[in-house]
């Protein structure tokens, strides 16, 4: 037996704790100094790691440092990092993925929500505990690194929104632990692999927005444990499998957007505990399965935008707890069953452009919980259900372009919360009967091509929220117009044309916000109103073929925003005012009227004309002595001007008439410009402040040799535009070689400056509208239009009220004049050069598009270029709606899915296929807000 002497034994004891201790302590912060490695090679412009450090002092057998950093999860005893969470914290840079190793403890990676770029590291799949990875919403590219099925405890796969590419990863599938893979908005092609029928435990799969095609594996079909799929916005070959109806389990079936074909299977009535169907936006065929009423649970059923045919089968009685019905933009008819109306959840009925016939169930809205009906565009007759408000809550009827006829259903005037009543085109009779004291909230009625008689109601004067007021073409409508018609405080649209209306037209007071009035084919008479030059922001008015008389308001000619005063024959004298805004109106808006003259119809002649025009060459000749005298005392100031050349300066509207001296020296001191042979600027823009003490910015233009004379039209008609959303153009100065173009400053800063702020939704919709309005008005309202050239957030700039005003309007037009690559002639647009233009204003709507994406999300939509029919509109709109605070039940989510709609419209990949603004402005219209 071997004797152990106790000298040697505590020798050995000591020299060994001399080499351990230090050793164990040393690698117990071994994290701390890795994640502060990690951290170097990132960019976190928003200092979202800033309390990633070692103080100094620090005790060196303390704990891990880094369990107190956020981000950074340790367990109970802080001896190990078991949770990284950098999401949302703008972080960027591509990821080595060399200091993951020391983190083998770790149960949860979440890098969702930055800037992330490059390959994903595969040293990630090395990390063996892990349950749960998130690399969603960044851009990450090239194909997914294989070793993924390394990870067995996974339980959460999420990489939503990157920018992978290549084939979807088959060994996925391996991973018998996973409940969530998620491979939706990237770039994956090819098939969905047959292999993701093999998982054992997955709940939910989304494989949505990708460049996926071939046909859906049946195999998916034995993903028995499956609640939800989004596999969606792809473009698959052939039908819906009908083995899908073997996942029993499954709640939420996405498939919208996919190019199918073929008919709905009918076995889709196994999956009884389905609450979600949406496959709108296809190309499906045939009838609707009466079998689908057996699907018992379901809450929402879209099948829009087909080619479904036959009529509403009456088994869909069945269907007790359905909330949206959508069938709208199919080549269905007949008539719509009774039974409808006895569901009682319903909330949304949506089957527009069919070729339904008959009449609305009597009974609809009494048992059901019926908040918007849209039955438009269909051959409906008969009247209108009387008790549709009978719960309270309907807040948009959209009845348009049917037979209805009968007089208005006596609900309208008890229902309080109705925001949009649209029943244009139909047969309607009666008086308007609407009481807007019982209807708060009502903002848009078009009642317009109907036989309404007993003409426009007294009480509307009390819609202290309407915005749009539509009765044309109600030939037997007749009275007058009530007095305080234009004192409506948010009223924007009011149309009456060809109604039989006489009188006078009531005078313009307290018009804050009216924008078009349309009164043609009346019987009005008298004068036009002198106030109506108040309204500050009116742009369109027409009063053609009336009776009046009178000469036009000279005040009209100061307004800012008046773009066409159609008075054509009426029986209107004198002369047409003497400003840019009315020389640029077509002709047409004065004929008929035998006294009238002055551009653009024949010149005056009368003899006050003449007293004029000789007053006028008085004071001309007056000033030139005038000028001669001081020229004496000029001479060497002259000189200096002509070593720079002759400087011009143009002002319009809202803005003095400073010469362009004035302007030049507001660039730099005199001393300076004594030196320099013409003023420069810093950047291509600046600010200057002028003598009186207006502030304007004035972007810079090098001019090519000859140039100007061909610009010049163009830039006039720029200086003429004026809206309330679109900067104004206040003049320009130039010289051979330079040209400056003023405008108004707005210190509010631009939209790319706030589009990362988490903005209330009000405000967000206000922007949006507010730049649709704008380009409306120079696609629509400017003869010939006006492309903008270059949408983007920059340019959306604010007012001091927050309005949204698009500014670099034809800029780039204007550029490219200046450069040469088109013509002087095309620069006028017109005839059938509009042509020329098309594609400029198709890409104004693709950048519009956009924009509402970039709103949507607050700027957190990486790669909004993507195609985003690719991605999942309920993707999208579920982080908007958390964005915003909006729960599933809450009625502003419609809105919210409403703008997302629109946007997805504007950028669809055929330029043919996207509406005009003016089409975006009325689907923006069917918004409460």
């Amino acid at each position: 037996m071997e004797l152990i002497y106790p000298t040697s034994f505590c020798l050995n004891l000591v020299i060994f704790a001399s080499i351990a201790i230090p050793l164990v302590l040393g690698a117990s912060d071994v994290y701390s100094d890795a994640l502060l490695s990690f951290k170097s090679e990132l960019v976190d412009h928003y200092n979202g790691l800033g309390d990633w450090f070692l103080p100094s002092g620090e005790d060196p057998t303390a704990a891990i440092a880094a369990c107190s950093w956020s981000a950074v999860s340790c367990n109970n005893n802080s001896t190990m990092v078991i949770g990284l969470d950098l999401s949302g914290r703008g972080l960027s840079g591509q990821l080595s993925g060399k200091h993951f190793d020391v983190f083998h403890d770790l149960v949860t990676l979440n890098l969702s929500h930055n800037q992330f770029s490059g390959p994903f590291p595969v040293s990630v799949f090395n990390l063996t505990n892990l349950r749960s990875l998130d690399i969603s919403r960044n851009s990450f590219a090239g194909h997914f690194p294989n070793g993924v099925s390394g990870l067995k405890k996974l339980v959460v796969l999420n990489a939503f929104s990157n920018s992978f590419s290549g084939t979807l990863p088959v060994e996925v599938s391996e991973i018998e632990s996973l409940k969530v893979v998620n491979f939706a908005g990237s770039y994956f092609t090819g098939s969905i692999p047959e292999q993701y029928g093999n998982f054992n435990n997955l709940q939910f799969i989304q494989l949505a927005g990708n460049l996926l095609g071939g046909d859906i594996p049946p195999d998916l079909g034995k993903l028995q444990t499956l609640t939800h799929m989004e596999i969606g916005y792809n473009s698959y070959q052939g039908s819906i499998p009908w083995q899908i109806s073997n996942m029993s389990e499954l709640q939420y079936l996405d498939i919208a957007g996919a190019n199918l074909s073929g008919i709905l299977p009918k076995e889709l009535s196994n999956l009884t505990k389905l609450e979600s169907l949406f496959l709108f936006r296809n190309q499906i065929q045939g009838l609707l399965p009466k079998e689908l009423s057996k699907l018992v649970s379901l809450k929402s059923l879209d099948l829009s935008d087909n080619f479904i045919s036959g009529e509403i089968p009456e088994s869909f009685s069945e269907l007790k707890n359905l909330s949206l019905l959508s069938l709208m933009y199919n080549e269905m008819g007949g008539t719509v069953p009774q039974a409808i109306a006895e569901l009682p959840m319903l909330e949304t009925l949506l089957i527009w452009s069919n070729s339904f016939t008959g009449s609305l169930p009597h009974n609809l809205g009494i048992n059901s919980k019926l908040q918007i009906l849209d039955v438009s565009t269909n051959n409906f007759n008969g009247s209108i259900p009387p008790n549709l408000c009978a719960n309270g809550m309907l807040s948009k009827l959209i009845l348009f372009s049917n037979r209805f006829s009968g007089e208005l259903p006596l609900f309208l005037s008890n229902c309080p919360s109705l925001v949009r009543i649209r029943f244009e085109d139909n047969s309607l009779t009666g008086p308007i009967s609407l009481d807007f004291t019982s209807l708060p909230d009502i903002s848009y009625v078009d009642l317009s091509r109907n036989n309404f008689t007993g003409g426009v109601p007294e009480g509307i004067t009390l819609g202290s929220k309407l915005e749009y007021f539509n009765v044309s073409d109600n030939l037997k409508l007749g009275g007058v117009l009530p007095p305080k018609i234009w004192s409506l405080p948010v009223l924007q649209n009011f149309s009456a044309s060809s109604c039989n209306i006489s009188g006078n037209i009531p005078p313009f007071k307290s018009c804050k916000s009216l924008n078009v009035v349309e009164l043609s084919l009346n019987h009005f008479s008298e004068d036009v109103p002198e106030s109506i030059s108040e309204c500050q922001f009116l742009s369109y008015v027409d009063l053609s073929h009336n009776n009046l008389s009178g000469s036009i308001p000279e005040e009209l000619g100061r307004s800012s925003s008046l773009q066409l005063l159609n008075v054509s024959f009426n029986d209107i004298s004198g002369s047409i005012p003497e400003s840019n805004n009315f020389k640029l109106m077509d002709g047409s808006a004065f004929l008929g009227n035998p006294k009238l003259c002055g551009v653009p119809l024949t010149p005056c002649s009368n003899s006050k004309k003449v007293q004029a025009e000789f007053l006028w060459v008085l004071i001309l000749c007056v000033t030139v002595v005038a000028l001669i005298a001081l020229a004496i005392f000029g001479v060497c100031y002259v000189q200096k001007v002509r070593k720079r050349g002759q400087w011009k300066m143009v002002s319009f509207d809202g803005l003095p008439n400073f010469t362009a001296d004035d302007v030049l020296k507001s660039f730099n001191s005199t001393e300076f410009m004594e030196t320099m042979p013409y003023p420069l600027t810093s950047s291509p823009a600046c600010k200057i402040t002028l003598p009186t003490g207006i502030t304007v910015l004035v972007k810079k233009i090098e001019l090519s040799p000859e140039k100007m004379e061909v610009m010049e039209d163009f830039i006039v008609r720029l200086g003429n535009t004026r809206h309330k959303n679109v900067i104004r153009l206040l003049g320009y100065c130039y010289n051979k070689d330079l040209l400056y173009l003023l405008y108004d400053f707005l210190p509010k800063g631009n939209l790319a400056e706030k589009i990362n702020l988490e903005l209330d939704w009000t405000s967000k919709y206000k922007i949006v509208l507010g730049i649709a309005q704008g380009l409306c008005f120079l696609h629509h309202n400017c003869h010939p239009a006006i492309p903008h050239g270059d949408v983007r957030t920059s340019n959306i700039v604010f007012d001091e009220s927050m309005e949204p005003k698009l500014a670099e309007f034809g800029f780039r037009f204007l550029m490219q004049l200046n450069k040469g690559s088109i013509t002087s002639t095309v620069s006028k647009m017109q005839g059938g050069q509009y042509n020329t233009i098309k594609e400029e204003l198709s890409t104004d709507i693709f950048n519009y598009g956009e924009i509402i994406l970039e709103m949507l999300t607050n700027g957190r939509v990486n790669n909004v270029r993507k195609n985003a029919q690719r991605k999942t509109k309920d993707d999208v709109l579920e982080e908007v709606c958390k964005v915003v605070g909006v729960g599933k039940q809450d009625s502003l989510r419609k809105e919210i899915d409403l703008l997302l709609q629109v946007a997805l419209l504007c950028i669809n990949s055929s330029a043919s296929d996207r509406p005009s603004i003016e089409v975006i402005l009325k689907l923006l219209s069917t918004s409460s807000l």
